[in-house]
């Protein structure tokens, strides 16, 4: 099977040995993302939501580049290093998803890369 690099400057460059998402057939592994703002490679500034969006955003971002959409990811992992804010990923989570909602995984973490409060991956089914 082919797979194909997915980069966009849409989103944050990788910070590490990876990349950006891999496309194997119609499916594609969308990388952690953190809520970097792709243009300075740093945090989001406000709360807790402004770094939710900003992660749905970078991911959005993502997917976009590989051809598909949000509503194509069949499978989201959210790690977070403070479960409280689980309420607050569903609210915002129902802007960005619609029915069917992807399988999905809430993991609380001690910590995270560049100190973000949220992580989150994910795995599209192109149609």
């Amino acid at each position: 099977m082919e797979r194909k690099t997915i980069q966009t400057d849409r989103a944050p460059a990788a910070i590490g040995p990876y990349s950006q998402a891999i496309r194997a057939g119609r499916t594609v592994y969308l990388s952690g993302q953190i809520p970097l703002v792709p243009e300075t490679m740093q945090l989001v500034e406000g709360d807790m939501e402004a770094q939710v969006r900003r992660v749905f955003d970078n991911l959005q971002a993502v997917a976009e580049a590989a051809d598909g959409k949000l509503a194509d990811v069949v499978k989201l992992n959210i790690f977070l290093t403070d479960l409280s804010h689980f309420g607050l990923v569903n609210e915002i989570m129902q802007e960005y998803f619609a029915e069917p909602y992807p399988a999905r995984a809430a993991i609380g973490v001690a910590e995270l890369p560049k100190g973000a409060q949220v992580e989150m991956d994910a795995v599209l089914v192109l149609p």
